[in-house]
């Protein structure tokens, strides 16, 4: 049994000796299949994580094996983990200093909702400061969750047009977290 993952062809016009498409569905393809993640994690959903990221589960079958510790380098931001309300304006600057295109993965019940932590330190889920794609719920949540919400942030990424990122509802949402 192989964990080769295959790429379906996108729509296009196929020929003897070549194959035309559009440049939105080759950008899209390339984008899913070469996620970058940027983990930040803060406590036991970082450790299931790390679990994701072990030979068991393999999340380099998904194109990002890299994990990337710089928010320039990175294009999926996964916040994992208790958000104490002291470490928001970090998180924001990671988000802001991140290239576009960027997609954020809240992953377990205290990055989503701030959990168990309902508490005047503690951030009632990362939404509040910035835009969020996906959300991982469990606490924590179990690797195989992990890859589906990966594969979710693929499927976001491979069918976004080019263009939406310039979009004035693109802008409008951005400005509603007060991010330029």
């Amino acid at each position: 049994m192989s964990n080769i993952k295959t790429v379906e062809a996108p729509e296009g016009v196929e020929g003897q000796g070549f194959f035309a498409t559009s440049l939105e569905k080759v950008v899209g393809i390339a984008r899913s299949n070469s996620l970058w993640p940027l983990p930040f994690a803060t406590s036991c959903c970082g450790i299931e994580f790390m679990a994701t990221m072990g030979s068991t589960y393999d999340i380099a079958r998904f194109g990002s094996e890299r994990p990337s510790f710089s928010p320039r380098q990175a294009d999926l931001l996964m916040v994992m983990g208790t958000i104490a309300k002291k470490m928001a304006p970090i998180v924001k600057q990671v988000y802001e200093q991140m290239a576009e295109p960027r997609w954020v993965l809240a992953m377990g019940a205290c990055a989503c909702s701030g959990g168990i932590f309902d508490t005047y330190s503690v951030l009632q889920g990362i939404d509040r400061i910035i835009p969020v794609d996906v959300y991982i719920p469990g606490c924590p949540p179990r690797p195989e969750q992990v890859l589906d919400g990966l594969m979710q942030v693929q499927e976001l990424a491979k069918n976004e047009s080019l263009r939406r990122r310039n979009s004035p509802e693109y802008q409008e949402l951005l400005a509603s977290y007060n991010i330029k």
